[in-house]
Protein backbone atom coordinates (compact mmCIF):
# COMPACT_ATOMS: atom_id res chain seq x y z
CA UNK A 1 0.00 0.00 0.00
CA UNK A 2 1.33 3.44 -0.97
CA UNK A 3 1.36 6.77 0.82
CA UNK A 4 -1.60 9.10 1.18
CA UNK A 5 -0.36 12.69 1.46
CA UNK A 6 -2.52 15.76 2.10
CA UNK A 7 -1.47 19.23 1.00
CA UNK A 8 -3.06 21.65 3.44
CA UNK A 9 -2.96 25.12 4.94
CA UNK A 10 -5.65 27.10 6.76
CA UNK A 11 -4.66 30.13 4.65
CA UNK A 12 -5.41 30.42 0.93
CA UNK A 13 -3.16 31.81 -1.78
CA UNK A 14 -0.02 29.94 -0.73
CA UNK A 15 0.42 27.82 -3.87
CA UNK A 16 -1.10 24.67 -2.39
CA UNK A 17 -2.70 23.34 -5.58
CA UNK A 18 0.30 24.18 -7.76
CA UNK A 19 2.44 22.26 -5.28
CA UNK A 20 0.07 19.26 -5.29
CA UNK A 21 -0.17 18.82 -9.07
CA UNK A 22 3.52 19.42 -9.77
CA UNK A 23 4.74 17.07 -7.03
CA UNK A 24 2.32 14.44 -8.36
CA UNK A 25 3.58 15.00 -11.91
CA UNK A 26 7.23 14.74 -10.83
CA UNK A 27 6.53 11.49 -8.97
CA UNK A 28 5.01 9.99 -12.12
CA UNK A 29 7.38 11.46 -14.71
CA UNK A 30 10.74 11.34 -12.93
CA UNK A 31 10.29 8.60 -10.35
CA UNK A 32 8.07 6.19 -12.28
CA UNK A 33 5.39 6.16 -9.57
CA UNK A 34 1.66 5.47 -9.89
CA UNK A 35 0.01 8.64 -8.60
CA UNK A 36 -3.58 9.71 -8.02
CA UNK A 37 -4.51 13.37 -7.48
CA UNK A 38 -7.77 13.87 -5.58
CA UNK A 39 -9.23 17.40 -5.77
CA UNK A 40 -11.05 18.21 -2.51
CA UNK A 41 -11.52 21.93 -3.14
CA UNK A 42 -14.77 23.21 -4.67
CA UNK A 43 -12.69 25.78 -6.57
CA UNK A 44 -11.47 22.73 -8.59
CA UNK A 45 -8.06 24.31 -9.23
CA UNK A 46 -6.27 20.95 -9.20
CA UNK A 47 -8.80 19.55 -11.68
CA UNK A 48 -8.38 22.50 -14.04
CA UNK A 49 -4.59 22.25 -13.74
CA UNK A 50 -4.82 18.82 -15.38
CA UNK A 51 -7.79 19.07 -17.76
CA UNK A 52 -9.70 21.75 -19.67
CA UNK A 53 -12.98 23.31 -18.44
CA UNK A 54 -14.73 21.75 -21.44
CA UNK A 55 -13.58 18.25 -20.47
CA UNK A 56 -14.61 18.89 -16.87
CA UNK A 57 -18.08 20.10 -17.92
CA UNK A 58 -18.63 16.85 -19.86
CA UNK A 59 -17.61 14.73 -16.89
CA UNK A 60 -19.77 16.73 -14.49
CA UNK A 61 -22.76 16.33 -16.80
CA UNK A 62 -22.20 12.56 -16.71
CA UNK A 63 -21.81 12.66 -12.90
CA UNK A 64 -18.22 11.46 -13.12
CA UNK A 65 -16.75 13.65 -10.38
CA UNK A 66 -16.00 13.34 -6.68
CA UNK A 67 -19.49 14.71 -5.92
CA UNK A 68 -21.11 11.50 -7.18
CA UNK A 69 -18.97 9.29 -4.92
CA UNK A 70 -19.69 11.43 -1.86
CA UNK A 71 -23.41 11.38 -2.69
CA UNK A 72 -23.26 7.59 -2.82
CA UNK A 73 -21.91 7.52 0.73
CA UNK A 74 -24.31 10.15 2.10
CA UNK A 75 -27.45 9.12 0.23
CA UNK A 76 -26.83 5.86 -1.71
CA UNK A 77 -28.83 5.04 -4.83
CA UNK A 78 -30.35 1.52 -5.06
CA UNK A 79 -28.13 0.81 -8.06
CA UNK A 80 -24.78 2.57 -8.22
CA UNK A 81 -24.09 3.78 -11.77
CA UNK A 82 -20.40 4.59 -11.44
CA UNK A 83 -17.57 3.14 -9.39
CA UNK A 84 -14.49 5.11 -8.37
CA UNK A 85 -12.62 3.32 -11.18
CA UNK A 86 -15.14 4.77 -13.68
CA UNK A 87 -14.59 8.29 -12.40
CA UNK A 88 -10.78 8.31 -12.18
CA UNK A 89 -9.14 9.68 -15.35
CA UNK A 90 -6.02 7.75 -16.34
CA UNK A 91 -2.90 9.28 -17.88
CA UNK A 92 -3.96 12.89 -17.56
CA UNK A 93 -1.87 15.23 -19.73
CA UNK A 94 -0.87 12.01 -21.59
CA UNK A 95 1.50 11.12 -18.75
CA UNK A 96 1.54 7.40 -17.82
CA UNK A 97 1.14 6.90 -14.09
CA UNK A 98 -0.58 10.23 -13.44
CA UNK A 99 -4.31 9.86 -12.68
CA UNK A 100 -6.96 12.32 -11.51
CA UNK A 101 -10.16 12.00 -9.52
CA UNK A 102 -11.87 15.26 -10.56
CA UNK A 103 -13.39 17.50 -7.93
CA UNK A 104 -16.65 19.41 -8.25
CA UNK A 105 -17.86 22.97 -7.69
CA UNK A 106 -20.59 21.56 -5.43
CA UNK A 107 -19.23 18.74 -3.31
CA UNK A 108 -21.79 18.09 -0.58
CA UNK A 109 -24.61 19.67 1.41
CA UNK A 110 -23.80 20.19 5.12
CA UNK A 111 -27.50 19.99 6.02
CA UNK A 112 -27.94 16.62 4.27
CA UNK A 113 -24.84 15.27 6.02
CA UNK A 114 -26.09 16.47 9.42
CA UNK A 115 -29.55 15.00 8.78
CA UNK A 116 -28.09 11.62 7.79
CA UNK A 117 -25.82 11.48 10.83
CA UNK A 118 -28.63 12.54 13.16
CA UNK A 119 -30.73 9.66 11.83
CA UNK A 120 -27.78 7.30 12.41
CA UNK A 121 -27.45 8.53 15.98
CA UNK A 122 -31.17 7.92 16.62
CA UNK A 123 -31.02 4.44 15.05
CA UNK A 124 -27.94 3.46 17.06
CA UNK A 125 -29.22 5.03 20.25
CA UNK A 126 -26.07 7.17 20.35
CA UNK A 127 -26.65 10.24 22.53
CA UNK A 128 -23.28 11.83 21.79
CA UNK A 129 -23.71 13.27 18.27
CA UNK A 130 -20.06 14.30 18.19
CA UNK A 131 -19.02 10.63 18.27
CA UNK A 132 -21.14 9.88 15.20
CA UNK A 133 -19.81 12.94 13.36
CA UNK A 134 -16.18 12.12 14.21
CA UNK A 135 -16.63 8.56 13.05
CA UNK A 136 -18.06 9.76 9.72
CA UNK A 137 -15.31 12.27 8.99
CA UNK A 138 -12.67 9.72 9.95
CA UNK A 139 -13.90 7.09 7.49
CA UNK A 140 -15.41 9.20 4.66
CA UNK A 141 -12.40 9.49 2.36
CA UNK A 142 -10.85 6.25 3.57
CA UNK A 143 -13.99 4.38 2.54
CA UNK A 144 -14.15 6.22 -0.77
CA UNK A 145 -10.51 5.40 -1.62
CA UNK A 146 -10.52 1.84 -0.30
CA UNK A 147 -11.21 0.14 -3.70
CA UNK A 148 -8.15 1.78 -5.33
CA UNK A 149 -5.77 2.53 -2.48
CA UNK A 150 -3.47 -0.40 -3.21
CA UNK A 151 -3.22 0.51 -6.90
CA UNK A 152 -1.13 3.63 -6.23
CA UNK A 153 2.28 4.46 -4.83
CA UNK A 154 1.04 7.94 -3.92
CA UNK A 155 -2.39 9.49 -3.46
CA UNK A 156 -2.15 13.29 -3.22
CA UNK A 157 -5.11 15.00 -1.53
CA UNK A 158 -5.39 18.67 -2.51
CA UNK A 159 -7.34 20.20 0.39
CA UNK A 160 -9.38 23.41 0.39
CA UNK A 161 -8.16 26.29 2.57
CA UNK A 162 -9.92 26.39 5.92
CA UNK A 163 -11.08 23.42 7.93
CA UNK A 164 -14.17 21.82 6.42
CA UNK A 165 -15.43 18.24 6.56
CA UNK A 166 -13.34 17.03 3.61
CA UNK A 167 -10.14 18.62 4.93
CA UNK A 168 -10.64 16.94 8.31
CA UNK A 169 -11.36 13.63 6.60
CA UNK A 170 -8.27 14.05 4.41
CA UNK A 171 -6.06 14.62 7.45
CA UNK A 172 -7.62 11.66 9.25
CA UNK A 173 -6.98 9.42 6.20
CA UNK A 174 -3.45 10.56 5.31
CA UNK A 175 -0.10 9.19 6.39
CA UNK A 176 1.62 12.55 5.92
CA UNK A 177 0.85 16.17 5.12
CA UNK A 178 2.77 18.89 3.30
CA UNK A 179 2.30 22.45 4.50
CA UNK A 180 2.94 25.12 1.83
CA UNK A 181 3.50 28.68 3.03
CA UNK A 182 4.72 32.04 1.79
CA UNK A 183 7.92 33.36 3.41
CA UNK A 184 6.10 36.22 5.16
CA UNK A 185 4.85 36.88 8.72
CA UNK A 186 1.19 36.08 8.01
CA UNK A 187 2.17 32.58 6.92
CA UNK A 188 3.07 31.81 10.50
CA UNK A 189 -0.61 32.16 11.36
CA UNK A 190 -1.64 29.56 8.76
CA UNK A 191 1.06 27.14 9.92
CA UNK A 192 0.17 27.51 13.59
CA UNK A 193 -3.57 27.21 12.95
CA UNK A 194 -3.17 23.98 11.00
CA UNK A 195 -0.93 22.48 13.67
CA UNK A 196 -3.48 23.38 16.34
CA UNK A 197 -6.32 21.89 14.27
CA UNK A 198 -4.46 18.63 13.70
CA UNK A 199 -3.73 18.32 17.42
CA UNK A 200 -7.45 18.86 18.14
CA UNK A 201 -8.41 16.34 15.47
CA UNK A 202 -6.17 13.67 17.00
CA UNK A 203 -7.51 14.43 20.49
CA UNK A 204 -11.18 14.30 19.46
CA UNK A 205 -10.75 10.85 17.90
CA UNK A 206 -8.36 9.22 20.35
CA UNK A 207 -11.05 7.38 22.35
CA UNK A 208 -12.14 5.46 19.21
CA UNK A 209 -9.14 5.36 16.86
CA UNK A 210 -5.63 6.71 16.59
CA UNK A 211 -5.03 9.25 13.83
CA UNK A 212 -1.39 8.78 12.91
CA UNK A 213 -0.52 11.60 10.52
CA UNK A 214 2.93 13.20 10.41
CA UNK A 215 4.20 16.42 8.88
CA UNK A 216 6.36 15.61 5.86
CA UNK A 217 7.60 19.15 5.48
CA UNK A 218 6.91 22.89 5.35
CA UNK A 219 7.49 24.20 1.81
CA UNK A 220 8.01 27.90 1.19
CA UNK A 221 6.51 29.00 -2.11
CA UNK A 222 6.51 32.20 -4.18
CA UNK A 223 9.99 33.15 -3.02
CA UNK A 224 12.02 35.86 -4.73
CA UNK A 225 15.53 37.21 -4.29
CA UNK A 226 14.45 40.51 -2.72
CA UNK A 227 12.22 38.79 -0.19
CA UNK A 228 14.83 36.21 0.81
CA UNK A 229 17.24 38.90 2.03
CA UNK A 230 14.61 40.95 3.85
CA UNK A 231 14.22 41.40 7.60
CA UNK A 232 10.70 39.93 7.68
CA UNK A 233 11.81 36.78 5.88
CA UNK A 234 14.60 36.21 8.38
CA UNK A 235 12.16 36.70 11.27
CA UNK A 236 9.74 34.18 9.78
CA UNK A 237 12.43 31.59 9.18
CA UNK A 238 13.85 32.03 12.66
CA UNK A 239 10.39 31.56 14.20
CA UNK A 240 9.58 28.49 12.06
CA UNK A 241 12.95 26.94 12.96
CA UNK A 242 12.21 27.55 16.66
CA UNK A 243 8.72 26.04 16.46
CA UNK A 244 9.35 23.03 14.21
CA UNK A 245 13.10 22.44 13.87
CA UNK A 246 15.21 22.57 10.72
CA UNK A 247 14.37 18.98 9.72
CA UNK A 248 10.71 19.92 9.11
CA UNK A 249 11.54 22.77 6.72
CA UNK A 250 12.23 21.79 3.11
CA UNK A 251 15.49 23.21 1.83
CA UNK A 252 14.03 23.62 -1.65
CA UNK A 253 11.91 26.74 -2.06
CA UNK A 254 9.60 27.39 -5.01
CA UNK A 255 10.47 30.68 -6.74
CA UNK A 256 8.14 33.19 -8.32
CA UNK A 257 8.06 32.10 -11.98
CA UNK A 258 5.69 33.39 -14.65
CA UNK A 259 5.90 29.99 -16.36
CA UNK A 260 3.96 28.44 -13.46
CA UNK A 261 1.02 30.78 -14.11
CA UNK A 262 1.23 30.22 -17.86
CA UNK A 263 1.13 26.46 -17.32
CA UNK A 264 -2.14 26.76 -15.38
CA UNK A 265 -3.64 28.62 -18.37
CA UNK A 266 -2.65 25.62 -20.51
CA UNK A 267 -4.36 23.18 -18.07
CA UNK A 268 -1.03 21.45 -17.59
CA UNK A 269 1.58 21.41 -14.77
CA UNK A 270 4.71 23.50 -15.37
CA UNK A 271 6.77 20.29 -15.10
CA UNK A 272 5.31 19.29 -18.47
CA UNK A 273 4.61 22.70 -19.97
CA UNK A 274 7.99 24.36 -19.32
CA UNK A 275 10.38 21.68 -18.03
CA UNK A 276 13.46 23.94 -18.24
CA UNK A 277 11.96 26.81 -16.24
CA UNK A 278 13.17 27.74 -12.75
CA UNK A 279 9.81 26.74 -11.26
CA UNK A 280 9.89 23.34 -12.91
CA UNK A 281 13.43 22.65 -11.74
CA UNK A 282 12.49 23.67 -8.19
CA UNK A 283 9.50 21.29 -8.14
CA UNK A 284 11.73 18.49 -9.41
CA UNK A 285 14.30 19.17 -6.68
CA UNK A 286 11.59 19.46 -4.01
CA UNK A 287 10.03 16.13 -5.02
CA UNK A 288 13.41 14.43 -4.73
CA UNK A 289 13.82 15.97 -1.26
CA UNK A 290 10.37 14.77 -0.15
CA UNK A 291 11.05 11.24 -1.42
CA UNK A 292 14.24 11.20 0.67
CA UNK A 293 12.33 12.45 3.73
CA UNK A 294 9.80 9.63 3.27
CA UNK A 295 12.61 7.06 3.25
CA UNK A 296 13.87 8.46 6.58
CA UNK A 297 10.42 8.51 8.20
CA UNK A 298 9.49 5.00 7.09
CA UNK A 299 12.72 3.12 7.88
Amino acid sequence: MGYVIATANMKGGVGKTTLSVNIATCLAKEHGKRVLVLDLDSQISATLSLMSPMEFAKRRKNRKTLRYLIDQIINPEPEQKHTIQDIIISQVCNLPGLNLLPGDIDLYDEFVVSEMLHQQAVTLGEKDFETIWNRFERVLLGKLLEPVREEYDFIILDCAPGYNLLTRSALATSNFYILPAKPEPLSLVGIQLLERRIAQLKESHEHEAKIDIQMLGIVFTMSNANLLTGRYYKQVMQRVHQDFGAEKICQTQIPVDVNVAKAVDSFMPVILNAPQSSGSKAFSQLTQELVQKLRIYTT
